[in-house]
């Protein structure tokens, strides 16, 4: 694959993200999506990139993000696909599909949470996974992203 054409880093956020801080915050914590892109968007200066930040409750837009990112030779792409991350095998097909690496996030850690959130059709396909954190999970896997 070229190099990137730029070092734009795509941040995709999957159902129900919309609501963080007030969705379930003893789990989530209290920062908003908002909150988050900042603290993302502070970093990305100091390690010379870009944040592309996105939210959809709809899966057909984080499979057509995904493939924008490789068209537009994005550096990588940080995934949080919410309940996606258990169910979408068709999330899973688009991230085998593209060169560009993605790196999956989740503010929980979703092995010590209910069994039916062990299995990540998308961790299968990212390039590694970060979980665990809050919202310093992001800004880890940007750190990470930022290597590549």
């Amino acid at each position: 694959m070229p190099a990137p054409a730029a070092n734009i880093v795509f941040v995709l956020n999957g159902p129900n993200l919309n609501l963080l801080g007030t969705r379930e915050p003893d789990i989530y914590g209290h920062d908003t999506l908002d909150d988050i892109a900042g603290q993302l968007e502070d970093r990305a200066r100091a390690l010379g990139l870009e944040i592309d930040m996105r939210q959809s409750n709809h899966e057909g837009h984080l499979i057509d993000w995904l493939h924008e990112a490789q068209a537009t030779r994005a550096k990588a792409v940080l995934l949080n696909a919410g309940g996606f991350t258990h169910t979408s095998v068709a999330l899973h097909d688009a991230i085998k599909s593209v060169t560009t690496p993605v790196i999956e996030v989740h503010l929980s850690n979703p092995h010590a949470r209910e069994a039916f959130r062990h299995t990540s059709l998308v961790g299968q396909a990212a390039r590694g996974t970060i979980a665990g954190f809050g919202a310093l999970s992001y800004l880890l896997a940007l750190e990470a992203a930022a290597r590549f």
